[in-house]
């Protein structure tokens, strides 16, 4: 015998709220640069309310130049004055580069603090609390830039243009704010601030100290010749002393140029990639 199957009871659907999904809103580019612009006003009020975040170059270009100058002036140059030349350009390079470190550094220690996942509520281009960061930061690079050629004024550096001067100033930010988007990605991808800041440290270091900027290249050692012929920081520190000192533009000028043009290049879509990934 079969079984006589009743009436299908029908239960009554229950609908399940959709899952949480963040806007997928499309923004223009134009809105997406107003947005930058206006991180960038926020970052340069953080510099108004903590003046310690300028402390690094406010203080470095001042111990630089001077310590540097008092040790190195007599041994290479016979005496300060006529070491400033080769000195102070370098520093102008050692410190704007150093300067471009903490870029990465504050920008870990925002996401630590989940100030990025605030920004990701508003309805503003995920890209803007990054860049805004990084464009803010190129006030920093402006100051480390002043302060350095201030300095070496003091102590009796006359630059051979004031033209050649600014142009200096302008092709150190460039490559500066080039270099920061590689410690931006490293601000992205590490979990610690102090680990952001002893890396980058460890990959600056040789760049600066093993390059022309404050000794000639001929005193090292063969391999380390060798080295600063390639280093881009020996060709940046060539072109700002020939823009500073000279007053001329020369070939070291295109190549730096274009190795900060290749640096954003490559470590810009990188670096927003990665931060849409992780943020």
């Amino acid at each position: 015998m079969t079984a006589v199957q009743g009436p299908s009871v029908r239960r009554p659907s229950v609908r399940r709220p959709p899952a949480h999904r963040p806007s997928l809103h499309r923004v223009s580019p134009g809105s997406a640069l107003t947005h930058a612009g206006t991180m960038a006003y926020r970052g340069l009020l953080k510099f108004k309310h903590n003046p310690q975040q300028l402390f690094d170059v406010l203080v470095l270009p001042v111990v630089f130049t001077v310590m540097f100058a008092g040790i190195f002036g007599g041994a290479i140059a016979g005496d300060v004055a006529s070491y400033l030349p080769t000195l102070v350009p370098g520093v102008l390079v050692q410190v704007a580069l150093a300067a471009s470190v903490t870029t990465g550094v504050q920008l870990r220690e925002d996401m630590n603090k989940g100030v990025f996942d605030r920004f990701r509520s508003l309805p503003i281009a995920r890209i803007a609390p990054l860049a805004g960061s990084l464009i803010a930061d190129v006030v920093r690079y402006a100051v480390a830039a002043v302060i350095t050629i201030a300095v070496g004024m003091a102590l009796g550096y006359r630059p051979g243009s004031v033209v050649g001067v600014v142009a200096a100033c302008v092709l150190t930010i460039v490559c500066a704010f080039a270099l920061s988007w590689i410690f931006a990605l490293m601000g992205v991808l590490m979990s610690k601030a102090s680990t952001v800041q002893g890396v980058s440290m460890l990959v600056l270091m040789p760049l600066t100290f093993m390059s022309n900027a404050l000794v000639p290249v001929a005193t090292m050692p063969g391999w380390m010749q060798a080295f600063a012929g390639v280093n881009p920081v020996s060709h940046l520190v060539s072109a700002v002393r020939q823009l500073a000192n000279e007053g001329q533009f020369g070939l070291q000028i295109v190549w730096s140029l274009l190795g900060a043009f290749a640096v954003l290049a490559v470590a810009a879509p990188v670096a927003l990639r990665v931060y849409m990934r992780r943020t």
